[in-house]
């Protein structure tokens, strides 16, 4: 374990208001151009996919895992949501110039609904690859809102967003926006209402979740089929059944 991120008014900020931003890098130059080689093979590889449907790329690639069950990200994830740390998944995300989809205004939570047995503690790194910036639709949120519960959703057009539904009537007046340089990162309460703007513009958009709960939780086997969770640091609390229990480090 090594020093932990977040000061005592950086977790209360993000408990109140449900999210952080670390504009320091996450991982050193060197580690950061090694995911970046990872998530471009990853890219090449994709197929027919589009290129925002990189889902699960550490069951295809263990050594997303090297990353994911580092130092680097857990001393970042304790503060918020405690030391008995499980991952739960990881997601390439990546918007491509001109024609990378809007992510619509959503929860998490809402997604995964069923899937754990409690919401309260799964925080999500999202960790620029490319400058993230409004101009090249960002993540945004609306802050405060992980205490709301469950939000009404619509339909919209999934084939121009990357789900086909949306939380009703967001005032995006609100929004924050979270701008990001490569390699900085942002993390956001499962339950928090967030999306994204379409990608318009020339550049490229990618970033890479990296997502925890607190062994407090239970993720439900018979609602999760082959979907694999590790135990990043600590120990299990909830009885979860994991891949493994150790913890590399780099």
């Amino acid at each position: 374990m090594g020093q932990l991120k977040l000061n005592d008014q950086e977790i209360q900020f993000y408990q109140e208001q449900g999210y952080s931003l670390y504009r320091k890098p996450l991982f050193s130059a060197e580690k950061q151009a090694e995911l970046t080689a990872i998530f471009e093979e990853q890219l090449a590889l994709k197929g027919s996919k589009l290129s925002d449907e990189l889902d699960t790329p550490h069951f295809r690639d263990e050594r997303l895992l090297e990353f994911l069950l580092s130092d680097d990200v857990l001393d970042l994830v304790e503060p918020i949501i405690g030391p008995n740390i499980g991952l739960w998944s990881s997601h390439f995300i990546c918007k491509d110039p001109f024609v990378g989809r809007a992510t619509p205004w959503h929860e998490d939570s809402a997604y995964w609904n069923g899937r754990l047995d409690r919401f309260d503690s799964i925080v999500t790194v999202w960790l620029a690859i490319d400058r993230s910036w409004k101009e090249n639709g960002c993540m945004r949120v609306i802050p405060g809102t992980h205490e709301n519960g469950f939000s009404e959703y619509e339909n919209v057009d999934g084939t121009s967003n990357t789900f086909n539904t949306q939380i009703k009537n967001v005032d995006e007046s609100k929004a924050v926006y979270f701008e990001l340089e490569p390699g900085e990162c942002s993390l956001h309460d499962s339950r928090i209402m967030h999306g994204a703007a379409a990608n318009q513009s020339e550049y490229r958009r990618c970033g890479y979740t990296m997502r925890y709960f607190s062994t407090e939780a239970k993720v439900l086997p018979e609602k999760n089929p082959g979907h694999k969770i590790w135990l990043a640091r600590g120990k299990d609390i909830a009885g979860n059944s994991f891949v493994n229990v150790s913890t590399p480090s780099r």
